[in-house]
């Protein structure tokens, strides 16, 4: 467990309730290096966190279980998935990292960053890496605006909160690609902790062969 995470009662929310359908099935049960990726994923959140919730397909809670583990159904989006998950991690949980099952290669010590700049004071703390493609926003085929990339960064997961932030950004019923959205909509501060290129999100068939090119076959 990472330091001094039982001492605030750090629980996870680890989300595995999608279909897959870009990758072309149930890509949380795909394997990688002997393990799938959603054991990828559960395996971390146990290294760091006191608790786990892992949010499935309602037809698979009663056929996935790890020991240390709660399992419960998802919901119709990602951010009904998370409130479900929410609903399992006890009351007394002072802080909360959400993670997508889909990204088996988070390290520990990302994990450990997010959480200690929540401890440090922010409402939510985020991984992200910097944009290193020119971005630009468009209409249909035609280009509107090229975006200063300087100012901007891919965000990953896991994401760590302070549980009231957290909870009550979910209260508001709203969906969000992430959860810091949500807590920034709630009038939260944000911040963000470097990420890694490593720590990719096995989205396409070919993501899968290169996790398995970046993993080490020995569990994190």
């Amino acid at each position: 467990m990472g330091a001094g995470a039982a001492a605030d009662e750090v629980w996870a929310v680890v989300v595995a309730a999608g279909s897959g359908s870009r990758f072309g099935g149930s890509k949380q049960y795909e394997h990688l290096h002997g393990r799938t990726v959603l054991e990828w994923s559960v395996a971390t959140a146990r290294a760091v966190c006191a608790g786990v919730v892992v949010v499935l397909p309602a037809g698979d809670v009663g056929r996935w279980a790890a020991e240390g583990t709660v399992v419960v159904a998802g919901g119709d989006t990602r951010s009904a998935s998370v409130r479900a998950g929410l609903a399992a991690v006890p009351a007394g949980a002072e802080i909360i990292v959400v993670h997508d099952a889909a990204r088996p290669l988070a390290t520990p010590a990302l994990w450990d960053a997010v959480v200690a700049a929540v401890r440090d004071g922010a409402d939510g703390a985020i991984c992200a890496v910097p944009v290193t493609d020119t971005v630009k926003r468009v209409d249909g085929a035609e280009v509107v605006e090229t975006i200063d990339r300087a100012q901007l960064v891919a965000v990953q997961t896991p994401q760590a909160f302070r549980a009231a932030a957290l909870r009550a950004a979910h209260a508001r019923g709203e969906d969000a690609s992430d959860d810091g959205a949500l807590v920034e909509r709630a009038g939260g501060r944000v911040v963000i902790v470097p990420g890694s290129t490593d720590n990719l999100k096995i989205t396409h068939a070919h993501d899968l062969l290169v996790a398995a090119a970046l993993a080490s076959p020995v569990a994190p």
